[in-house]
């Protein structure tokens, strides 16, 4: 299967490259592509930059370039004090926007002409890897073009969507570019801090000394299983 993955910064794909077999790498449209194999599978991976627009303009140049079969989204995320604590990784079953409005008669979170909420592959979700492992939570991730620090940020989110798991700055944005064009999605985030907590800073900071391998860890495992 050809693959694409997806992270936002170079520190998440560093942790990525190590798992690759016979990379080599491609420039194109400012983006550099590292091309190699995981198990059975042709996979392109890309550092897309933060935010909404480099996650979307990444995610259709990879399209346009290598056609992916399938497109995972991986990398760090901030919890938002539910289910989910530092070192979990939440795969998100549903990726919806919280700053995203169109306007009366819309509604919060919904782009144009999208539903409100994109889905991951139902059946990467529900592999026996991810269900049995006590620190993988599934639920509802949600992204905007803000780094979240502050509590009554998370309060806002929560009101919006008082399910939500985690918050980010690129999900949502690679999830409608591909279901623009009708790619299967998956999204898999570790959270690195609770956004609004009082040494949010220094879990972020320190997280990554820890580096969240077991995230990257589980998904080589998933793509060995495809």
């Amino acid at each position: 299967m050809k693959i694409g993955i997806i992270v936002a910064m170079s520190k998440e794909l560093n942790l990525l490259l190590p798992l690759m077999e016979n990379q080599v790498k491609v420039d194109h449209d400012s983006f550099t592509f590292h091309c190699g194999t995981i198990g059975h599978n042709r996979v392109f991976a890309m550092q897309c930059g933060i935010g909404k627009v480099n996650a979307a303009l990444g995610t259709m140049t990879m399209i346009n370039i290598f056609a992916p079969e399938l497109i995972i989204n991986t990398g760090v995320a901030g919890g938002t004090g539910g289910n989910a604590g530092i070192m979990d990784v939440v795969i998100g079953e549903r990726i919806a926007y919280h700053d995203v409005w169109c306007g009366p008669e819309t509604i919060w979170g919904q782009a144009a002409g999208c539903p409100r909420y994109f889905t991951s592959q139902s059946s990467l979700v529900k592999l026996p890897l991810f269900q049995n492992d006590p620190t993988v939570k599934c639920g509802l991730i949600a992204s905007g073009d803000i780094f979240v620090s502050k509590p009554e940020e998370v309060e806002r989110f929560r009101e919006l969507y008082p399910d939500v798991m985690a918050v980010d700055m690129e999900s949502a944005a690679i999830a409608q570019t591909c279901h623009l064009h009708g790619i299967p999605f998956f999204c898999m985030r570790v959270i690195s801090d609770t956004p609004g907590s009082d040494d949010n800073i220094s879990q972020y900071e320190n997280f990554w000394e820890r580096a969240p391998e077991h995230t990257f860890t589980l998904l080589k495992e998933m793509l060995e299983t495809l």
